[in-house]
């Protein structure tokens, strides 16, 4: 009897692993992983486009501002648009928008071809963002912090792996056949969202929905501003990084490398900080990631090429690792709860300051020097610590909400979460997830 009773469970745990919850976390994921890598994959295209089409450091970040601008300012009424159709088409709609923008970019249309594709690429990204991540909420309810890790996670392994696979094949093909092989892979992941997401959104238990009564919004204006100045930083950085890399004596494949190097540390960074936020809270975890992160920063334009190396991960971990503790503040914050609409409108904000910020760091540069630039964003991390303070007193039930968490995730233990296997998402997600 003990023995037909594990097979049963075992039969039970296997019908439950492509269960309609853990299809729309995986569809969700691949759908951040493929975006994610599409607008970062730009910056390893930057040194490439540079000579061929003549632009300045405001030039290229122009250019970026197009395929960026676009998708942070078309947050809101895209998930608006989005909102009437099933996550299953908007999903995959917008990421055959994104894979034609990257068609259009590699075909031989000249400047005018590549701004448009940019901008086809925002605007399919746009929808990503709020779409999935309340894909991923209402799935899981209550219990959904745990399953949001995730998420953000494979945004951060698109980051680290479609960016460096792009720097690499550079040296061996022309760049517009390499935006094409781009395109094919947005093409097939979109394919196979509309069999991977559920046809129906996936709706929590009674007792699993996410509770969040909201707040009053002021508390989410000053994450807002935190969050849209953390963003700055990692961009502004990450368009000086390719040519910093350059001038230490670095080819075309170790800026692939580099940028490697920082975006996992990135992603490890999300376990980490997340880890740093549970013991130190909000405030102490983002006043220490920033503080190291200006440090850093200083410390790439010091040191020759080879310990650069060894400091972008390290710089990774903080540079991207603040935002897991920020976007995971979101829906405790969300006015009146909406976490739909505040998911849309921090995207908004993040997003868009991603992108118009550094026009503002290379016009600073073409006015100055490289250098400066890069100071100035090491100066903008610093410059969140004393904001930070000011959310301290929006968190005064912090200590209720961790309790409440840390019961969510014992809850997740027992139901079935993982779409892996527990202890190697454990080792990257740390005791946040676990």
């Amino acid at each position: 009897m003990h023995i037909t009773a594990t097979a049963d469970v075992s039969r039970d745990n296997s019908n439950d692993r492509w269960s309609p919850q853990r299809r729309s976390l995986v569809g969700a994921c691949a759908a951040h992983f493929l975006h994610d890598g599409y607008t970062d994959q730009v910056y390893a295209l930057l040194p490439v486009w540079q000579p061929e089409f003549g632009l300045s450091y405001a030039g290229l970040a122009l250019v970026r501002a197009l395929y960026y601008g676009t998708m942070g300012g078309l947050q809101v009424p895209a998930d608006r648009l989005a909102g009437r159709l099933s996550p299953r088409i908007a999903l995959a709609l917008a990421t055959f928008t994104a894979a034609a923008g990257y068609l259009t970019m590699a075909l031989p249309f000249g400047f005018p071809g590549l701004c448009l594709g940019l901008i086809l690429g925002g605007i399919g990204s746009s929808v990503q963002h709020p779409r999935a991540s309340l894909l991923v909420t209402s799935a899981y309810g209550k219990a959904s912090r745990g399953p949001l890790s995730i998420y953000n996670f494979a945004g951060d392994l698109g980051k680290s792996t479609l960016p460096a696979v792009v720097a690499l094949l550079l040296p061996i093909l022309a760049w517009r056949p390499v935006v094409g092989l781009a395109s094919v892979i947005g093409f097939l992941v979109a394919s196979g969202l509309l069999v991977l997401v559920p046809q129906q959104p996936v709706r929590p238990a009674a007792d699993e929905k996410t509770g969040i009564e909201g707040q009053n919004g002021r508390g989410f204006g000053v994450l807002l501003m935190i969050g849209s100045f953390d963003t700055a930083t990692r961009m502004g950085f990450l368009l000086f990084l390719p040519f910093l890399l350059h001038a230490k004596g670095g080819h075309q494949s170790a800026v692939g490398i580099g940028l490697a190097l920082v975006f996992i540390g990135g992603a490890l960074g999300k376990a980490l900080c997340g880890w740093l936020g549970q013991h130190l809270g909000v405030v102490w975890s983002v006043i220490v990631t920033e503080a190291a992160t200006a440090c850093f920063i200083i410390a790439t334009l010091m040191l020759p090429f080879v310990p650069t190396l060894v400091v972008l991960p390290l710089l990774g971990v903080v540079l991207n690792g603040t935002s897991s503790v920020i976007y995971g503040t979101v829906p405790e914050l969300a006015a009146k709860g909406e976490v739909g609409r505040a998911f849309a409108l921090f995207y908004t904000g993040v997003i868009g300051t991603g992108g118009l910020a550094p026009i503002a760091y290379g016009i600073l540069a073409d006015h100055s020097s490289r250098t400066i630039g890069v100071i100035a964003a090491a100066v903008t991390a610093a410059a969140i610590i004393p904001m930070v303070f000011a959310l301290r007193p929006h968190l005064q039930n912090q200590g209720a909400a961790a309790a409440e968490r840390k019961s969510g995730r014992r809850h997740e233990r027992h139901s079935g979460l993982w779409p892996v296997s527990p202890p190697v998402a454990k080792i990257w997600l740390g005791r946040r997830c676990g």
